[in-house]
């Protein structure tokens, strides 16, 4: 059986626009309540004060935890681990993919999905399914984990207060660079590559490639004049 927070973890929808505080700024449930097991927003922080809190992260439009806390709740050995931003993140579920990559390339146990050597599981929800189907034992990979670990203080930069204009700390990480090659090999290979991008390298060469209309007007107006054509007489 599994415990009901990862039942709830898996299963729950992150992101999206928090019912309670509809009305608020910066409602999007992204921090999931390891008592209650349900994914809440920054302004219900208060009401779970006293829960285990996990913080739960975007990437590429699916949803990741940091691999430092996950480990204190599950052990997630053999799961390939993605560093982002100088943190290793690991996915919640798998994610759907165009087409099969079976062969002879090293791929999840469950998804098909192509990982590296010596990794099995693409994601938590692959290897708790894998182990579920097997019939093994859940209560060998679950941790019995220190509330101190998730308490709500880690949370306090989180809170936003609308009339005060505060801003919450980006949970949605930076999108990888483009990766050359098949579609089964691209992200996949660079599962522990450091993928990250340098904010000020974007901008830098976003404010480059948005000099083409100016050029454009320049060539234009420094044309020289010719003589000009007239139509014949009829």
């Amino acid at each position: 059986m599994k415990p009901a927070w990862l039942d709830g973890l898996m299963a729950e929808t992150f992101f999206a626009g928090c019912g309670v505080h509809e009305n608020r700024r910066k409602n999007e449930k992204n921090v999931f309540c390891l008592e209650c097991c349900q994914s809440i927003c920054p302004h219900c922080l208060p009401s779970h004060r006293s829960h285990p809190l996990l913080q739960v992260r975007r990437y590429v439009y699916h949803d990741v935890v940091r691999l430092d806390d996950l480990e204190k709740l599950i052990n997630c050995s053999y799961i390939q681990p993605y560093t982002i931003n100088s943190a290793k993140v690991i996915f919640l579920n798998q994610r759907p993919q165009s087409r099969s990559c079976k062969g002879s390339a090293n791929i999840c146990f469950t998804c098909d999905r192509i990982l590296q050597e010596p990794f099995r599981f693409c994601s938590i929800s692959c290897k708790v399914d894998y182990m579920v189907y097997q019939g093994e034992d859940l209560s060998s990979i679950i941790y019995r984990f220190d509330e101190s670990d998730f308490a709500y203080s880690q949370f306090e930069g989180l809170r936003m207060e609308d009339e005060e204009g505060q801003i919450t700390p980006n949970s949605i990480l930076e999108d990888p660079l483009q990766f050359k090659g098949s579609s089964c090999s691209s992200n996949e290979t660079s599962g522990n590559s450091g993928i990250s991008r340098d904010p000020e390298a974007v901008v830098r060469k976003k404010k480059k490639s948005t000099g083409f209309l100016p050029g454009i007007v320049l060539s234009l107006s420094s044309r020289r004049k010719g003589a000009p054509h007239r139509s014949p007489l009829s």
